[in-house]
């Protein structure tokens, strides 16, 4: 199969960018979109023309590294998969593919479709650890743990940090990816005693990144490659909410359940 693709190419974030099609050579309609990708940059390369860059890494939809915006979606048409996991056989031959990269401001652009993420890495930094000391590993068994808090903690921690949640909302807002990192480790008992304080600290460093605030629109839910729940963003409500009841007057709020 053969088609078109679309491409945003831009040389840096302080220069003006464009798109620009290109022909792909014959396609295998198994290879994946990334491996397409390579496939048009080899034949670039042949010409002496500079490659599209993108970011991948793992290449099984376990990082988040390799996020495009396909056809004005983010990773693509389907739904629960990142954009390595999108096959060229979801397209027909001879369609033109539009790729973008994640459009946001707190995700300013590299180079063609390549976006500076650290933004999320500093909201990690900010709260997402636990710093209680504990000695030793305990026994696996040694804490009990209430299964339904077991499952959604797992199913938090699925989130991959790939951003595709502030690429579809129409007010870049990163509430579920936060929610994500601060329910996993808030549900169960090894992070409660920072609970308060990590919510009210990671979602104050959201805000300093330029996110924007969340109006429940679920085009993240929609996209997200793991599809992690809007309910997750409804519980860091209210654990933000506790957090501030907790607070003491510099605006530091205090841990504890």
């Amino acid at each position: 199969m053969k088609v078109k693709i679309k491409v945003w190419r831009q040389k840096n974030r302080n220069s003006n960018g464009s798109f620009v099609t290109y022909d792909s050579p014959d396609l295998n309609p198994n290879m994946s979109f990334l491996e397409m990708l390579d496939v048009v940059n080899e034949g670039l390369a042949v010409k002496g023309d500079e490659p599209i860059a993108f970011d991948h890494d793992c290449r099984e939809g376990i990082c988040g590294t390799c996020s495009l915006v396909i056809d004005g979606k983010p990773h693509g048409p389907h739904k629960g998969v990142a954009t390595c996991q999108t096959y060229m056989r979801s397209f027909k031959e001879g369609d033109l593919i539009t790729v973008e990269p994640f459009r946001a401001t707190p995700f300013p652009l590299v180079k063609d479709l390549v976006v500076d993420r650290k933004s999320f890495d500093r909201i990690q930094q900010a709260g997402g650890f636990i710093s209680v000391r504990t000695g030793s590993a305990p026994d696996a068994n040694a804490v009990p743990v209430p299964k339904e808090n077991a499952d959604l903690a797992m199913d938090a921690a699925q989130c991959i940090g790939c951003g595709a949640c502030v690429a579809a909302c129409k007010n870049a807002s990163a509430m579920l990816f936060v929610s994500a990192k601060v329910s996993h480790l808030g549900l169960l008992p090894q992070g409660q005693p920072e609970r308060h304080r990590r919510v009210k600290a990671m979602v104050d460093q959201m805000d300093a990144e330029g996110f924007g605030g969340c109006t429940v629109t679920g085009s993240c839910e929609a996209v997200c490659p793991k599809e992690i729940s809007l309910d997750f963003i409804a519980r860091m409500n209210r654990d933000y909410a506790m957090s501030l009841l907790k607070g003491d007057p510099k605006g530091i709020a205090g841990g504890g359940a």
